[in-house]
C-alpha cells in the first residue's frame, strides 16, 4: 500500500488493488465459541475448517485497535462480515473451499490511528492501521493502512498458510467508513457498510476485479477514458455487435438478467471515468457497495477460488502401473452449490460410470498388455459459460493410470470407515450439496446409504454427494443419515428447511391503501424510512435483502451512516460523502446521475439468507410517491 496520492493511483494501475472505497453447509461458528485466552499474546483460532490448510484458500482475519476487554467486538465484527461474505455468490457455492482463520492479537489502546481526522491521536496498536494512508494529509481519509509486515507476522502465525493460498482481512476498531484492498485488505469493523467492504477487497486481490467507478476523486466526475480496450475482463470500449461478432469479453452473458439488476449490457462509465468506457451492469458490488456480483465477476470470481484449490483431493496412486485385479478411485472436492463431475475413460473409450468416485477394474475384463485408464474431474457449474475456463486447471484435472493385468494387487487391508464429511455440527440448508467421503479397499467398493427422516435416498452411482435440492424437502426441520454399508458407522445431519422471516417497519404514511388480492400499498409525498428486522428458528445470524421495482438485490444494512437506523428513501436520494443513497425509483449513486423524483407506485420487495444457506420467500409491499401537497 502507499500514504502517497500519486502513489495511491500507481498502485491501483498496477495491482488493482488499493481501492478508495465508494460505496451450515460447513459447520460455521463465531470466533467467539470456545476461543482459549492466552494472556495478551496472539491466539490462533480456527473459525470455519473445510479441510487441511495446504489444500484450501485460507482467509486470515485480524483486528487492530481492540484491546483484550474488546475481542467480544472483534469477534462480533467478524461474524456480521462472515455472514455477509456467505450470502454472495460464489463464496456462497464455495464456502467449502474456504478456511476462515482469526488471529487475536489486543492491542494496549482502543481505536486507529487519525480516526476520523488527522487532528486525532495516534494510537498504540498492533497493526499500526490509520486512515488518511496512514496519517498523510496528501492522502484521503477513508484510506484505511495496515503495517503489512506486521500483518504477515501475524498470519504467519497460522500454520500452513502461505501468501499463495490465504488472503489477510485486517478490521480496524473502528465505526468510520473506510478500507483498502491488495495482499493486505482492510476494512472498518463496525462501520454500516463495513461487511459489504470485505468481498468488493477480495475482489480486487483475489480476483483481479477492477473498480467500475465513474470518478476517482468523490464528487468530481472522472472524465473520458482515453486509454486501448482494457486488459479488464469487464470494462471494454466494444458495442454490444462488436462483442458478439468477436466473441469478445462477456458476450456470452449478453441479453441476460443481471444478477445486480437490470439487464447485461453496456452500461457507460468506469475504470474511474465517466465515458468513453463500458462495463457489463448498471451497478455491482465493483461499483456501488449493497448489490451482487453481476454474472460476469462471479465467472472471474469462481476461477480465482477454484484455482486456490485442487478438485481432485485424493486418487489411486499414479507412479506406477497398476493391476487390473483392483478398485481404482478419486475423492473430489465438494462444493457447496453443486457436485462435481467425474468421467473415467479407458483407452480413450468412455466408461458408463455415471459419475461414481470409484471403478472396479475386475468387471471390465481387460485384455493382456497395457491400458490407460483416466479420470476427469470437472465443475459443471452454471456460473461459467467460458470453455477455456471450464478447461483450466482451476476447475478441470485429469488423473491418469497405466493398467498392466499381468500385475498382482497386494491386498492392504484397508477397512471400510468414513474420512471427510460435511460437518454435523451445525444445520445445512435445503439447497446443500452433503457429502460423505470413505477409505478406499483395493478389492471393493464401500457404499454409502441416505435416508431423510427415516426413508431411503436413491443416490445413483455417485454416493459420496447428495444434493438436497432434489429431495425438495418440505419446510420445517429433517433428519439427513448416511450409513456406510456392512459397518456400524452412521452419520447425522439436521436440514434446515425453514428459511428465516423478515418483516417490515415503515414510517408513518400520508395514508395507506389495502386492496384485496394486493400487497399493502404506502402513499408518501417526500422521504419515508424502512427498517428490516429478521427471524430464524435456528442459531446463527440472517442477512436481509430488498429490492425495488425488479432491479438488484441490495443489502439491508441499516443507514451508512448509523447501522441502527433504518434506510432512509428519498425522490432524491441523500449525499452522503459524495455519494447518494435511497433514491425511490431509479437508483443513483453519484450526484451527477439523474436525480429526477420517479413519482408514481414502487413495489420493494424483501427476503433473508439465513445461516444455512436458505434463501427466504421474498414478500413486497407497495409504496406511491405524490408531489408534496398532492392528496
Amino acid at each position: 500500500m502507499t500514504s502517497q496520492r500519486t502513489g495511491v493511483r500507481r498502485e491501483v494501475a498496477r495491482f488493482v488493488a488499493v481501492c478508495l472505497l465508494a460505496a451450515g453447509l460447513v459447520g460455521t461458528a463465531p470466533a467467539a465459541a470456545g476461543t482459549p485466552t492466552r494472556g495478551n499474546g496472539p491466539v490462533v483460532v480456527p473459525v470455519q475448517t473445510t479441510g487441511p490448510t495446504d489444500r484450501r484458500f485460507n482467509l486470515v482475519f485480524m483486528g487492530d485497535g481492540y484491546t483484550a476487554a474488546e475481542t467480544p467486538a472483534f469477534r462480533a465484527d467478524l461474524e456480521r462480515h462472515l455472514s455477509t461474505l456467505w450470502s454472495i455468490e460464489p463464496f456462497a457455492s464455495y464456502r467449502s473451499y474456504i478456511n476462515v482463520w482469526a488471529v487475536e492479537a489486543p492491542s494496549a489502546e482502543s481505536g486507529v490511528d487519525c480516526d476520523p481526522g488527522l487532528t486525532a491521536p495516534a494510537r498504540d496498536t498492533v497493526l499500526d492501521m490509520g486512515f488518511w494512508g496512514g496519517c498523510n494529509p496528501d492522502s484521503v481519509q477513508r484510506l484505511l493502512t495496515v503495517d503489512s509486515a506486521k500483518a504477515a507476522a501475524l498470519a504467519d502465525l497460522v500454520p500452513g498458510t502461505t501468501r499463495a493460498n490465504r488472503q489477510v482481512v485486517a478490521l480496524a476498531h473502528s465505526s468510520t467508513y473506510g478500507g483498502a484492498g491488495g495482499g493486505y485488505a482492510t476494512a472498518s469493523g463496525g462501520n454500516a457498510l463495513s461487511s459489504l467492504i470485505t468481498p468488493h477487497e477480495i475482489g480486487h486481490s483475489l480476483g483481479g476485479l477492477q473498480d467500475e467507478y465513474d470518478y476517482y476523486a468523490r464528487g468530481v466526475p472522472g472524465g473520458t477514458y482515453s486509454g486501448p480496450e482494457p486488459s479488464s475482463t469487464h470494462h471494454t470500449l466494444l458495442t454490444e455487435r462488436q462483442m458478439r461478432e468477436r466473441r469478445a469479453k462477456w458476450w456470452r452473458w449478453l441479453g441476460e438478467e443481471s444478477e445486480s439488476g437490470g439487464v447485461v449490457g453496456r452500461f457507460e462509465g468506469g475504470l474511474y471515468s465517466t465515458e468513453g468506457v463500458w462495463r457489463p451492469s448498471r451497478h455491482s458490488l465493483m461499483k456501488s457497495l449493497g448489490y451482487a456480483f453481476d454474472q460476469v465477476e462471479r465467472e472471474v470470481m469462481v476461477q480465482a477460488i477454484s484455482a486456490k484449490v485442487n478438485p481432485v483431493q485424493g486418487h489411486t496412486p499414479t507412479t506406477a502401473p497398476i493391476g487390473a485385479d483392483r478398485t481404482v478411485w478419486v475423492d473430489t472436492l465438494h462444493p457447496v452449490g453443486g457436485a462435481l463431475s467425474v468421467a473415467w475413460r479407458l483407452d480413450g473409450r468412455t466408461l458408463p460410470t455415471r459419475g461414481a468416485r470409484t471403478v472396479d477394474l475386475r468387471k471390465l475384463r481387460l485384455s493382456p498388455g497395457t491400458h490407460t485408464l483416466t479420470a476427469t474431474v470437472t465443475d459443471p457449474t452454471p456460473f461459467v459459460r467460458d470453455p477455456a475456463v471450464r478447461a483450466s486447471a482451476a476447475l478441470t484435472r485429469t488423473v491418469t493410470w497405466t493398467v498392466d493385468p499381468s500385475l498382482a494387487t497386494v491386498r492392504d487391508g484397508t477397512v471400510a470407515a468414513f474420512t471427510g464429511h460435511t460437518p454435523t455440527g451445525s444445520p445445512v440448508g435445503a439447497r446443500a450439496v452433503v457429502h460423505a467421503d470413505t477409505t478406499h479397499p483395493t478389492d471393493r467398493t464401500p457404499a454409502v446409504r441416505w435416508r431423510l427422516d427415516g426413508r431411503p435416498v436413491a443416490t445413483g452411482p455417485n454416493d459420496r454427494d447428495l444434493d438436497l435440492r432434489s429431495l425438495r424437502p418440505t419446510p420445517g426441520t429433517h433428519t439427513l443419515t448416511a450409513h456406510l454399508v456392512g459397518t456400524e458407522e452412521k452419520l447425522s445431519w439436521t436440514v434446515d428447511a425453514t428459511s428465516a422471516t423478515a418483516s417490515y417497519e415503515l414510517s408513518e404514511p400520508v395514508r395507506t391503501v389495502r386492496r384485496a388480492g394486493r400487497p399493502p400499498e404506502y402513499v408518501y409525498d417526500g422521504p419515508f424510512t424502512m427498517r428490516l428486522t429478521a427471524r430464524d428458528d435456528q442459531e446463527g445470524a440472517v442477512v436481509s435483502q430488498f429490492r425495488v421495482d425488479g432491479d438488484g438485490w441490495y443489502t439491508y444494512y441499516g443507514w451508512p451512516t448509523d447501522a441502527d437506523a433504518p434506510f432512509r428513501f428519498t425522490p432524491g436520494g441523500t449525499e452522503i460523502d459524495d455519494l447518494v443513497y435511497g433514491k425511490l425509483g431509479r437508483s443513483r449513486a453519484v450526484p451527477w446521475d439523474d436525480a429526477s423524483p420517479d413519482y408514481g407506485t414502487h413495489t420493494i420487495e424483501y427476503r433473508t439468507i439465513d445461516a444455512a444457506g436458505n434463501v427466504g420467500r421474498a414478500r413486497s409491499f407497495l409504496v406511491t410517491l405524490v408531489p408534496p401537497g398532492r392528496p
